[in-house]
């Protein structure tokens, strides 16, 4: 799975599917009011939260219910008002589609950021096509914070902590599955490792380093800056000169332990 699992188990909490728009419709006329209400009651997907006949109530109905659309009569809105809505903070301000009786407010409208501009008499198949791109403009918000959810969710999470039990070696015009434990050592080969499993050893292309991450440290010890050792398959350990070591693996194998290392190898004594 390319998510964490932590992250992935998360996901169907973030809510995957859309909820319906909820819609506030501001008209002074009233009975406009009822009617685009019944229009919008055609539209799927969509739900009206509440019907205002004035701007204080639009205004309040924005704060309070957090629409996701407002269908506002721009002839409902004096200076004031007009100000007040732009002084909405972006996150709280729904999307604006203004109505009116006449055109000569439409440039005003967009001014306001509204994102359409329709003319009553309302024609069915125009507000369709707003309502519209209502929604694409919702499903783009929705992406928007899904994607940083997911994102938060992975700044979080942690990668998974267990070693690798399997290491995929290409060999050839062969794929070879090695499991860990059948490995006696490894070494650094330039930009590959060599990994020793008995009479077998396989040239993986990935730097020492990145192996070492992958594998279960309590299973295998670095001893030098090029050699990595399966702990299981360790025989003897001969001191040398300074306090190192040379390290002995049961087929008799014969390893030097560098000085930098050396922690490593009086770590594994003294567990044992």
């Amino acid at each position: 799975m390319g998510l964490f699992p932590q992250v992935a188990n998360r996901l169907p909490d973030i809510g995957m599917a859309i909820p319906a728009i909820r819609v506030v419709i501001a008209d002074k006329d009233e009975p406009s009011c009822r009617q685009l209400g019944l229009l919008l009651a055609a539209e799927n997907g969509i739900q009206v939260v509440a019907q205002c006949f004035d701007a204080v109530q639009a205004i309040s109905a924005i704060q309070t219910l957090e629409p996701e659309l407002l269908l506002l009569d721009i002839d409902l809105l004096d200076a004031q008002s007009f100000q007040v809505l732009n002084r909405l903070r972006a996150a709280d301000r729904p999307i604006l589609i203004f109505t009116s009786t006449h055109d000569q407010h439409a440039i005003r409208a967009f001014e306001a950021r509204a994102l359409d501009y329709l003319v009553k008499p309302l024609d069915i198949a125009r507000l369709h096509v707003a309502i519209e791109r209502t929604r694409a403009e919702v499903l783009k918000a929705h992406d928007r914070h899904l994607s940083h959810r997911i994102l938060n969710l992975l700044a979080a999470a942690r990668p998974e902590s267990e070693p690798s039990r399997r290491l995929i070696v290409k060999s050839g015009n062969r794929v070879v599955f090695v499991d860990a434990h059948e490995i006696d050592w490894i070494e650094a080969a330039g930009n590959y490792v060599r990994l020793r499993t008995g009479k077998e050893s396989f040239l993986m292309r990935e730097g020492i380093g990145r192996i070492a991450e992958r594998l279960d440290p309590d299973q295998f010890v670095r001893i030098h800056r090029s050699i990595i050792v399966n702990v299981r398959r360790i025989k003897e350990l001969q001191p040398c000169n300074r306090g190192e070591y040379m390290v002995i693996l049961k087929d008799g194998k014969e390893l030097s332990c560098s000085r930098g290392y050396r922690a490593k190898i009086q770590a594994l004594i003294a567990q044992s």
